[in-house]
């Protein structure tokens, strides 16, 4: 086995690595390039079980189905690379996607819904309407005014107390609209000014850790 694959797959999956057992379903793979795409790109091996042990893909099917995920249930479409890797007779296919630079890319899912992912650790989680702004902002690449006003100073002094806030805590504190609640948060993660947790359950909100 190529010594950086066998050191890939050794690290376990993260943030730029996932492990696909077999292609089932192109749908799915269309979630973690999508979800790579969103985040800090990644590669995803196939024919590796989820503890790290050689599966080996069963037919050159996976190479069709990766295709299709990414042209058909992809939008934008999403440039990939990919290698195949033989070791002990079976093969693994390397699937390399880059940061995308037109984001928020999408995936159709069963039900012909367009969802935005974003990967956070091992997981691909579905984005909220906060962090597709924060890309949105990001990708116009032009500079962003923030006004501290009421809400700002609400929020602040909320955090202080209290470590962390939800946008509809957020939103009932400074007794504003979602929107503007979503669109203070979005423009305070782009300065740094507060930091974005996400998990499973939602997300939440704190200050940005100052560097001593």
């Amino acid at each position: 086995m190529d010594h950086n694959l066998k050191k890939l797959i050794e690290a376990g999956e993260g943030q730029q690595l996932d492990f696909k057992y077999c292609v089932s379903d192109s749908r799915k793979i269309a979630r973690t390039l999508s979800a790579f795409s969103n985040s800090d790109g990644g590669r995803l091996l196939i024919g590796v079980r989820d503890n790290g042990s050689i599966a080996g893909i069963s037919s050159d099917e996976e190479i069709y189905m990766v295709d299709t995920a990414a042209n058909l249930f992809c939008r934008p479409e999403i440039t990939y690379t990919i290698k195949q890797h033989t070791t002990g007779g079976k093969t693994i296919l390397e699937v390399e996607v880059a940061r995308g630079n037109k984001r928020p890319y999408q995936a159709k899912d069963d039900d012909g819904r367009w969802l935005t992912y974003f990967r956070h650790n091992d997981q691909n989680l579905l984005a909220n309407r906060v962090l597709r702004q924060v890309w949105r902002k990001e990708e116009k690449g032009r500079g962003v005014l923030v006004k501290f006003g009421k809400a700002e100073n609400a929020l602040m002094y909320y955090l202080k107390e209290n470590g962390s806030i939800t946008t509809s805590k957020f939103r009932k504190i400074a007794r504003i609209s979602p929107y503007r609640a979503e669109a203070i948060l979005a423009n305070l993660i782009l300065f740094k000014v507060v930091k974005m947790n996400a998990s499973e359950k939602g997300f939440t909100y704190e200050l940005f850790p100052v560097e001593k």
